[in-house]
């Protein structure tokens, strides 16, 4: 079974503590995603923002709650891991020491070889579909191909908004997908 993971975006889950605490928790009632992680680049606000998503992580034990960038965040509040951007591999060591779970972005198969060496869980991969915004896709034989060359997870990142998406990467050896659109736009 291919893993879920869910990531928020303040345009579909809020800037408000309380408002995305709401939505977190109705992506988690509908979805059970594997992981979860709260991503919100403009906020000022974030550790609020971190304290909200990760009071419902006792109600929800199933999954995984990371923290995106702060990995000092992420320990003093008890998060389970880290999404760390390809410009920040060199803290995946650091960050695995500390008890967190690492997923690092990367686009190519250089950034992923360095994120496995550092001691990564995964990385996501994308964007395998066009996604607003995020350049030309890298399409499902590219991500087939790294598949072959890789052994940490490899979540398929961008443009997954369908079924058809999740089988198509899930076919392309995939063992996850990670999507902001899909979990925040099915079934609302």
């Amino acid at each position: 079974m291919i893993l879920k993971y869910a990531i928020t975006d303040p345009k579909f889950y809020g800037s408000k503590p309380y408002s995305l605490k709401e939505s977190v928790c109705k992506t988690l009632l509908e979805f059970s995603p594997d992981f979860i992680c709260l991503r919100d680049k403009s906020t000022h606000r974030y550790e609020d923002l971190a304290e909200s998503f990760l009071s419902l992580k006792p109600l929800f034990e199933r999954t995984r709650f990371f923290l995106h960038t702060d990995i000092e965040l992420a320990i003093r509040l008890n998060a389970d891991g880290i999404h760390l951007p390809s410009g920040k591999i060199s803290c995946v060591e650091k960050a695995a020491r500390k008890g967190l779970r690492v997923i690092v972005s990367t686009h190519s198969l250089k950034e992923i070889e360095e994120a496995q060496r550092a001691g990564a869980y995964g990385v996501t991969y994308g964007p395998v579909f066009d996604t607003p915004g995020k350049g030309p896709a890298v399409g499902l034989e590219k991500l087939k191909e790294i598949r072959g060359k890789i052994s940490l997870n490899i979540f398929a990142l961008g443009g997954i908004v369908s079924q058809d998406h999740i089988e198509a990467v899930e076919s392309a050896g995939a063992d996850g997908f990670a999507s902001i659109r899909y979990f925040a736009t099915q079934g609302k």
